[in-house]
């Protein structure tokens, strides 16, 4: 059980068998569920929410190309109602490589990029990593408030949970456009 009162686990989303097809989501929610090596990308002082959605894909493309088209470049209406408006996070305005969606790039390796913001009551990091046929999604949250953090984030985490699988599936399937298709390197 959770602090909340809720079962924290996994969640699978896709065909069941024994080894995972390309489409499959497989989600993993809990501080303590999500694998070590991920939470240490976090870059967070300490962790009070944290899951992570892997899709199983054929599809190759850098962890940034993976980020800006699972979020886009600058964010959309309601990405900025649920960050900005819900979550009071700052973002940057306008294009930037500096920046995925308004989220600072914070930092990155060969298959992983972090990207960071933050609010008056909460810390996030956004981690997208790729490897082995997978694209993860990982998200951490740090209450710098533990009330409002939690009042605000427990609700929207259920609303995040629902849209996380669609948003990687989505992403794969504008990454795969002509030309962008599986094993073509993209940037």
């Amino acid at each position: 059980m959770s602090r909340f009162g809720r079962k924290q686990g996994t969640a699978h989303s896709g065909p069941v068998g024994d080894a995972p097809r390309a489409g499959t989501v497989h989600g993993t929610v809990g501080v303590d569920r999500v694998p070590g090596p991920t939470r240490a990308l976090s870059g967070l002082p300490a962790l009070h929410y944290a899951d992570r959605f892997t899709l199983t894909t054929d599809t190759v493309a850098t962890p940034e190309r993976w980020a800006r088209t699972l979020f886009g470049d600058v964010p959309g209406p309601a990405a900025w109602f649920l960050w900005r408006g819900l979550l009071g996070l700052r973002l940057s305005r306008g294009r930037s490589p500096d920046t995925v969606a308004g989220w600072r790039v914070a930092a990155r390796g060969e298959d992983w990029i972090r990207l960071e913001t933050a609010s008056w009551f909460l810390a996030c990091a956004l981690v997208v990593s790729t490897s082995g046929g997978r694209l993860s999604l990982a998200t951490f949250l740090h209450y710098d408030r533990r009330l409002p953090g939690r009042a605000i984030w427990t609700p929207l985490s259920a609303v995040h949970r629902r849209l996380a699988p669609g948003l990687l599936r989505g992403a794969e399937a504008r990454v795969r456009l002509p030309g962008t298709g599986p094993g073509t390197r993209t940037s």
